[in-house]
């Protein structure tokens, strides 16, 4: 309930943000709202590629196609805050990645610190001696994005269940009923079957600095003072990008002679 009405407050405050011109606070209130635009997700692909940064449009869920990358060693682990990457099987999974380090708390109105965590699936599964699978049906049981899941029934007791009789299936009759009117099969196809591409590249492009300034500063009134101090840093990541290369290319070099 609580949630609910964070959300829909969230929502009046994303409304006005948007007939005011205040694509900054926009943004920051549809993320609350899980609700993202397509003009803000076309803004937000368009500064990607003035910022150089390369970019996959995910046909389906994020999380899916982060661990797709993840399991093709495309890159080095799926970051999400959200446990479905796990369920989609990223090999590793890297939450609270941030820049601030710390959490805005909407429905407390404070913020917590963050600390980076790394989750390895291999790791986690033998630790509890279960499968990608078994944790899937774990997930359903506690209830996902997907299904609501069995009223009760938390982390631990899922856990017992899934050690104890195997799968979801197997399950005791008032556990099975529950979750048969909610599809639990779809469910299960949809995070070990996931809508993925892999028509994209992961090429870095150039940092265009007028481009920036005219995006963000005349069209979307940002202070060119914020958007200067993200462009230096921009800079200083490529040229550091730059060096690494340039020393890899020796060492490639010198190993061929």
């Amino acid at each position: 309930m609580k949630r609910r009405e964070m959300r829909e407050k969230a929502t009046l405050e994303w409304h006005k943000a948007l007939e005011k011109g205040d694509y900054a606070t926009a943004f920051s209130k549809a993320v609350m709202t899980s609700r993202l635009t397509r003009p803000l997700i076309d803004d937000s692909k368009h500064l990607l590629s003035l910022l150089g940064i390369p970019f996959v449009q995910a046909p389906s869920e994020a999380e899916a196609q982060g661990a797709h990358m993840a399991m093709k060693g495309e890159v080095w682990a799926a970051s999400s805050k959200d446990y479905d990457s796990l369920l989609f099987g990223a090999p590793r999974l890297l939450r609270y990645l941030t820049i601030s380090g710390r959490e805005f708390l909407p429905s407390k109105g404070i913020s917590r610190p963050l600390n980076p965590e790394l989750i390895e699936l291999d790791k986690f599964l033998g630790r509890y001696n279960i499968t990608r699978e078994q944790l899937i049906d774990i997930a359903i049981l506690m209830g996902t994005d997907f299904n609501e899941g069995v009223k009760g029934v938390g982390p631990k007791t899922a856990l017992n269940l899934i050690q104890k009789h195997g799968n979801i299936e197997t399950l005791p009759i008032e556990f099975k009923l529950r979750l048969e009117t909610q599809n639990f099969e779809t469910v299960r196809r949809f995070f070990l079957q996931p809508q993925v591409t892999s028509d994209y590249t992961l090429s870095y492009s150039e940092l265009d600095e007028d481009g920036l300034y005219e995006f963000l500063c005349d069209q979307r009134d940002f202070s060119r003072d914020r958007v200067e101090t993200v462009i230096q840093r921009m800079k200083a990541f490529y040229a550091k990008k730059k060096q690494t290369e340039l020393k890899q290319w020796f060492r490639a070099r010198r190993s061929d002679l």
